[in-house]
């Protein structure tokens, strides 16, 4: 493993050693750069000490930190009484050692928000995962992570009971009674003293769908957490304390993390935390919070278009673009609507948030950007070696952060040559701009949504009148993408594409819902039984009654 400005490791913090026993082995690691002095951490370090305490010291108790859908708001100072409130209970109540994993669910809210820095003062590791996700999911997931206890809003919970986790311990908060956490953090003192933990002891485990199916664990450090502040936010957004983020990812994507937990409270800003964040949720609320960095997907850029006339969005000062490519014809609408510049990236859980982009006059529409500050780019060919200007090949990225799968044969295949390779197939031109070409996998990207084929396929196959289906990604001008299921149907089986998708929506978090079903014969294959994806990709959209309205 090649570091460049990076302190040896120090002793960790974690009494529960999981996380750090369960890294990819150092020669399997990318080569990590801290080659600004931003990014020079010391080496006992906590991330939610640094994020509230020591915000809270440059710029006061009294600023705001988080406001509600319904219009409330937490101050500094009450938010930090909220989170060591939570975090006495974490360790107090409910035995949380340092370096056990707690898994967090919920809708977006100041409260999921104070759960998340709650364990990372109590030096656990925090494991946030959608409200939406379905049992089957949460329970790959907590064993994959060996997950023992859970903070959940008591609206979310029923799943993640059914899910069936052995020895997993949930409270809830949100609801009513003495077992109720928020009644428990009230009896406690409103300070807490963080754990003892090192910059490189896992502080997160973010899952990401992967192309065969089961879900990948990417652990980040608490420096990583900080890591992505100082360069993306720092050199790209350039945060004010006044400024007021919001935006539609939730917290369960490193996304959403970031722009609306990471990025303001670093900087001293606050975030508009919205339990529903679609357009519609997100044009009247710029005007009523005057919320002046907003963060969503190309696909809600282009629907809020359709609206604006209709809404102040006069407080705008930053638009972020990620989790899907952003075409220039959105990028250019948009400005002229607006007169904003979106500010396009590239992220990846993987890497924890966006590592190329541009802003103001640096933005080429029709381009994602250079590599931020503090991170390196470049593209190269199946063996690694870099390929000239204007040629398409792999994206090679490395920086302060890197890819540490949680114990997965795959992080061979994400890091290699000391560079993690995303997936993505880019050109980067002679003036150092890349530029987006295709996904080098098999992963669908929807309206922002990672959605592995292979999942899907497997939550239809429990279906009983599915003999054998494949889910593939087709060409959709709104979304980017989206998914279509071609299936086979068991003998005397009639065919009913709402049935299907209904039943996926049971199994799977509903983005994942194909959008198109369509019932073959068979499936194509060659003479040796491999099935042919590629003919599937090719075939036109079915005809009506295939494709049923959009997903809730």
């Amino acid at each position: 493993m090649a570091t460049i400005g990076i302190p040896g490791p120090a002793p960790s913090g974690h009494a529960d050693s999981f996380a750090r026993d369960h890294l990819p082995p150092p020669d399997q690691w990318p080569a990590l750069v801290h080659d600004r002095p931003e990014l020079h951490y010391p080496a006992r370090l906590n991330c939610g000490t640094e994020l509230l305490d020591r915000t809270l010291e440059r710029h006061g108790a009294h600023r705001p930190a988080f406001h509600s859908a319904s219009g409330g708001t937490w101050t500094y100072g009450e938010l930090r009484g909220h989170a060591d409130r939570i975090a006495h209970v974490l360790t107090e109540e409910l035995d949380v050692l340092p370096g056990q994993r707690v898994l967090l669910r919920g809708p977006t809210t100041p409260h999921l928000a104070a759960c998340w820095l709650a364990v990372m003062k109590a030096g656990a590791v925090a494991v946030t995962v959608l409200a939406q996700q379905r049992a089957q999911e949460l329970a790959t997931m907590c064993g994959i992570a060996e997950v023992r206890h859970a903070l959940c809003d008591i609206r979310s919970v029923d799943d993640l009971i059914k899910a069936g986790v052995p020895g997993l311990s949930v409270t809830t908060y949100g609801g009513e009674g003495p077992d109720d956490l928020l009644t428990r953090a009230a009896r406690h003192p409103e300070r807490y003293e963080a754990a003892d933990t090192a910059a490189d002891d896992v502080a997160l485990i973010a899952f990401t769908s992967g192309t065969t199916g089961r879900p990948k664990g990417c652990m980040h450090f608490h420096r990583d957490v900080l890591a992505i502040a100082d360069t993306f936010a720092r050199h790209i957004l350039k945060p004010v304390p006044d400024d007021v983020f919001a935006g539609s990812p939730p917290l369960g994507f490193t996304f959403g993390l970031g722009g609306l937990v990471v990025f303001p409270l670093r900087f001293g800003a606050s975030s508009v935390l919205l339990e529903r964040a679609g357009p519609g949720q997100l044009l009247p609320a710029i005007g009523r919070h005057r919320i002046s960095v907003l963060f969503t997907a190309p696909t809600a850029y282009r629907t809020m278009l359709d609206e604006l006339d209709a809404y102040d969005v006069s407080s705008l000062r930053r638009c972020v673009s990620a989790g899907e490519n952003l075409p220039a014809a959105t990028w250019q609408a948009w400005h002229r609507r607006t007169g904003h510049r979106i500010i396009n990236g590239i992220g990846a859980t993987e890497l924890l948030h966006i590592f190329i982009s541009a802003a103001d006059e640096d933005i080429r529409p029709g381009t994602t950007g250079r590599p931020v500050p503090g991170w390196h780019a470049r593209v190269v060919d199946d063996s690694g070696d870099p390929l000239p200007d204007g040629e398409p090949g792999l994206l090679a990225v490395r920086g302060p952060v890197g890819c540490r799968y949680l114990s997965d044969e795959r992080q061979l295949q994400y890091v290699r040559h000391g560079w993690n390779i995303t997936g993505d197939t880019y050109i980067r031109d002679s003036d150092g701009y890349f530029r987006y070409v295709a996904r080098a996998d098999d992963m669908i990207i929807s309206a922002g949504y990672n959605i592995a084929g292979p999942e899907v396929e497997e939550a239809l196959m429990r279906h009983p009148d599915v003999a054998e289906t494949a889910v593939v990604g087709r060409a959709d001008e709104l979304r980017g993408q989206v998914a279509v299921a071609y299936v086979v149907l068991r003998a005397g089986a009639e065919p009913d594409a709402d049935r299907l998708r209904d039943f996926v929506k049971t199994e799977l978090v509903p983005y994942k819902c194909p959008r198109e079903v369509v019932f073959l014969d068979a499936l194509p294959r060659t003479a040796t039984g491999k099935l042919q994806r590629f003919r599937l990709r090719s075939r036109p959209p079915a005809g009506p009654g295939h494709e049923p309205g959009p997903v809730e």
